[in-house]
């Protein structure tokens, strides 16, 4: 009685491994397609991001452009007018910020402290 059980046990046992095994190979194709998807849309965002950021900025305003001014309306850097007028009001670090250790770019400077 024991053997019959066990054999029983052991075919049920079996025959459901069996049928999920197909099931679990479809499983993986459908997590394959799905990373090919993700792949997919994660390369296309980064293909628009560089479309985005390739894209000029803005033009200046003609009235920001004191002297001649380039087919877009940007100020022509080639002249001493328009050089004049973007020039740093004080010394700048080499990225071309100001730099605060100079009292002429530092706001509070003059101020003293209460």
């Amino acid at each position: 009685m024991k053997k019959l059980l066990t054999g029983l046990l052991a075919m049920f046992m079996g025959f459901t491994v069996m049928a999920q095994a197909p099931a679990t190979a479809a499983k993986k194709e459908v997590k394959a397609t799905k990373a090919k998807t993700e792949k997919a849309e994660k390369k296309a965002e980064k293909v628009e991001k560089k479309a985005t950021a390739a894209t000029p900025a803005t033009p200046a305003t003609p009235a920001t452009a004191v002297g001649p001014t380039k087919k877009d309306g940007t100020p022509d850097k080639r002249f001493k007018a328009n050089k004049a007028a973007a020039a740093p009001a004080g010394p700048t670090k080499k990225d071309g910020t100001p730099d605060m250790r100079y009292k002429s770019n530092n706001k509070n400077a003059g101020k003293k402290k209460a």
